[in-house]
C-alpha cells in the first residue's frame, strides 16, 4: 500500500529539465535569429546554411563547455565539503554527533529521542547522514558535469536543427517565413512542455517564449538589413 501511495514531486526534475529545455530553447532561438539576420542581408541559401551550421556547432560546444565548467565547480565544492565532513567525523566524532542531535532537536524531537536517533544513524554510514542533514547533499545525486554537458549540447543541437532543416527544404522568399513560423512553433511547444513538467501554466509559458523569440528574430532581422545595406 505504501508503494501505491508514493508521492510524486516535480522538484526532482529541475536539474535535467533546466538543462534540456533551456538548451533546446537556446539552440532554436539563437540559430533561428542568426539565420534571420543573415537571410535579411543575403537572399542566397548558401550563406544562410553556413551561418546555421556554424551557429549550431559553436552553440552546442559553448553550451557543453559552460555547463561542464559550472557543474564541475559545483561538484568540486560538494566533494570539498564532504572531505571536510569526513575529517571532522574522524577527528571530533563527539562534536559531530552533538551537531546531528541538535538538528533533530530543532525539528521537534525531544532531547533524548534526538540523541538516540543521532547515535543509531551514525552507527552505519555516518557520512551519508551527516552530509544529508548538515550539508543538504545526497551522496547518490552529486553534481554530474559530464552528464550536464552532454544534455546541454545535445538539446541545443536538437533545437538548432529546426531552422537549419527548414532552410534546407524551403526555397525562395518563403524560406524566411518558414524559419520564423517553425521557430515560434518550436518555442511555444518547448515553453508548454517545460511548464507542464514543472507544474506551471502552459499557455503563459508558451506565449512568453513566442513573444521573446519573435522579438529576438525581429531585432536580428533589422540588424542584418542595416549591416547588409551598409556593406553591400
Amino acid at each position: 500500500m505504501g508503494q501505491g501511495n508514493a508521492e510524486f514531486h516535480r522538484s526532482g526534475r529541475t536539474g535535467w529539465l533546466r538543462a534540456a529545455v533551456l538548451g533546446a530553447n537556446d539552440g532554436l532561438l539563437s540559430v533561428a535569429s542568426l539565420m534571420m539576420g543573415v537571410g535579411a542581408a543575403s537572399d542566397s541559401r548558401g550563406p544562410l546554411l553556413v551561418a546555421g551550421f556554424a551557429a549550431l556547432a559553436a552553440g552546442a560546444l559553448s553550451m557543453a563547455a559552460g555547463e561542464y565548467g559550472s557543474v564541475s565547480s559545483q561538484r568540486d565544492a560538494e566533494l570539498a565539503d564532504l572531505a571536510k565532513e569526513q575529517r571532522e567525523l574522524e577527528v571530533t566524532p563527539e562534536e559531530e554527533l552533538a551537531e546531528l542531535a541538535a538538528i533533530y532537536r530543532g525539528r521537534g524531537l525531544t532531547p533524548a529521542l534526538a540523541e538516540q536517533v543521532a547515535v543509531e544513524l551514525t552507527a552505519d554510514h555516518a557520512l551519508e547522514h551527516h552530509a544529508r542533514e548538515e550539508l543538504g547533499l545526497d551522496l547518490d545525486h552529486l553534481a554530474k558535469p559530464v552528464e550536464a554537458a552532454l544534455v546541454s549540447a545535445s538539446s541545443f543541437a536538437v533545437g538548432g536543427l529546426v531552422p537549419v532543416v527548414i532552410a534546407m527544404v524551403i526555397s525562395g522568399a518563403a524560406r524566411q517565413w518558414g524559419i520564423v513560423i517553425g521557430a515560434l512553433a518550436g518555442l511555444a511547444l518547448l515553453g508548454a512542455v517545460g511548464a507542464r513538467l514543472g507544474g506551471a501554466l502552459m499557455a503563459r509559458a508558451a506565449l512568453r517564449m513566442v513573444v521573446l523569440g519573435g522579438l529576438a528574430m525581429a531585432v536580428t532581422t533589422v540588424v542584418g538589413r542595416l549591416v547588409g545595406g551598409a556593406v553591400g
